[in-house]
């Protein structure tokens, strides 16, 4: 009997789909559209709730924000140096220190969506105040996260699209972890509730905009894996501790201590809000969790309700039909390996080579469309075994051929279409006006208002979850021109 490989017992109970939990819901309702009151007041004690939890816990912040720059700066040259420890290391022939397979790397990306799909969200409630000087550098950054507009900086628009380029859904559908929606969560709710948390999200927003060795190594290995890195990069840049987000964070805080009142007290809470920075699960953990195994048992069950009663009865494993097989996506495991010892899986060979594989992809593929390019990856880079470490796209032209060669990273291929006229046709495409229903309507609407209620029609639309929508655009564009100098 033939044991598949990443195929341990401890897989055998992955989890089907969950049903949503009370903060995965909450995300929700304050991700889509403008919450109602009592669905502010519940984010509220949530926040109140998770800084109750996070107050034991040790803080980054110096004891006095008068060292704020000096430990900004301190910061940055810690990663500046742990950075080029990593790259020494890679430039020595070490292998990659997060991803392990392009699977592993796409994992990452739909694990992080619930955390990245609200990026900047935490500083929304600002925007209404824009009037207020000492809050400019603030909405400065909110509208730097939304792109001031731009479709190509939009943060989360990006990240939608670099989903979409791999066959993500952006869409919950209930199989990530509860814990994986905490931080975005938070996020939100720090967004509805800015009047009753100010220093909390001042001191998020410091702690959020530093520059982590994560995001370094992430953005290199990504685009070593031919994936685009470009969001990633981005935030490199746009938190930069000498102008960027970092340095306006620092300048923000020192900025808005209160001259009458008690600074101090205002500071505890500022330190209060960047320990919830820390809160959920973090990147480095989440890249650590990856279990191939378990996400190809996932993607089966997941599977199984549409493929039942879709196959003849002539398709029989193991001596029963497909159709019983797929009846009860808990028998997965044991539906793998029964695909194993028949032989239509070859395990640790290249994928083409396996039976299974040749029903997904090929000329007389009967399964042709039937898995996502995300879910294609899995199972091709799960077949492969130790061989996925060459980040081979499950799609690659030639996969066949397993002689060793150096990948082209996302940058050289980028490079390459750009020189054969791609990137001009698509920079084209981009410029056109977006053909959505709401526009018309939001600019008619718009005809109609005039001053403060004007401005507060953009400010609805900038929201977390519509900024990133034509219409978000459209009224991040006119908010920047119209309301803030």
């Amino acid at each position: 009997m033939s044991s598949f490989p990443a195929l341990a017992t401890r897989h055998a109970t992955a989890p089907c789909l969950r049903r949503s939990s009370a903060p995965r819901t909450l995300y929700h309702a304050l991700q889509q559209g403008t919450p109602d009151a009592d669905t502010r007041t519940g984010a509220a004690h949530y926040l109140r709730r998770k800084l109750l939890e996070s107050a034991g816990r040790p803080g980054d912040l110096p004891e006095t924000p008068q060292d704020l720059h000096a430990w900004c700066d301190a910061g940055a040259a810690r990663v500046a140096q742990d950075y080029a420890a990593y790259l020494a290391e890679r430039q020595g022939g070490g292998a990659r220190r997060y991803f392990s397979s392009r699977a592993h790397a796409l994992h990452f990306l739909r694990a992080v969506a619930p955390t990245k799909l609200v990026d900047g969200s935490w500083l929304y409630g600002l925007a209404e105040h824009a009037a207020n000087v000492r809050l400019a550098p603030l909405v400065t950054t909110y509208l730097e996260e939304l792109g001031d507009g731009a479709a190509d900086k939009n943060h989360v628009l990006l990240y939608r699209r670099l989903l979409a380029q791999h066959g993500i859904a952006a869409e919950d559908d209930g199989s990530l972890p509860d814990a994986l929606y905490e931080q975005g969560l938070i996020q939100l709710c720090l967004a509805w509730n800015a009047a009753d948390f100010l220093p909390e999200v001042i001191g998020f927003n410091l702690a959020y905009e530093q520059l982590p060795l994560h995001l370094l190594i992430t953005s290199y290995e990504l685009n070593e894996l031919g994936i685009d890195p470009y969001y990633f990069t981005l935030h490199v840049t746009v938190d930069n501790g000498h102008s960027g987000h970092a340095r306006q964070a620092c300048d923000a805080v020192l900025g808005l201590l209160p001259r009458h009142g008690d600074p101090d007290a205002f500071w505890q809470r500022v330190r209060a809000g960047a320990r919830l920075a820390d809160a959920g699960v973090g990147t480095t953990q989440v890249i650590a969790d990856f279990d191939i195994g378990a996400e190809v048992l996932r993607i089966l069950q997941a599977k199984a309700p549409a493929g039942h009663g879709a196959h003849s009865n002539y398709c029989r494993v193991a001596g029963r039909s497909v159709n019983d097989w797929l009846a009860d996506p808990q028998q997965m495991p044991a539906f793998l390996q029964a695909l194993a010892d028949a032989g239509w899986v070859r395990p640790g060979a290249p994928a083409h080579q396996s039976r299974f594989w040749q029903l997904l992809q090929g000329e007389h593929a009967e399964m042709f469309g039937v898995f996502s390019p995300y879910e294609l990856q899995v199972i091709h880079d799960w077949l492969r075994g130790e061989d996925a470490a060459d980040g081979q796209a499950w799609d690659e032209r030639g996969a066949a051929n397993q002689s060793p060669r150096r990948r082209p990273s996302f940058r050289a291929l980028a490079r390459a279409a750009n020189a054969r006229g791609a990137g001009v046709a698509a920079q084209a495409d981009s410029a056109a006006a977006p053909l959505d229903p709401d526009v018309p309507a939001f600019e008619e609407a718009l005809r109609t208002l005039q001053g403060a209620e004007r401005r507060a029609a953009l400010v609805r639309a900038m929201g977390p979850g519509e900024h990133w929508t034509p219409v978000g655009l459209r009224a991040t564009q006119l908010f920047r021109r119209e309301c803030f100098l």
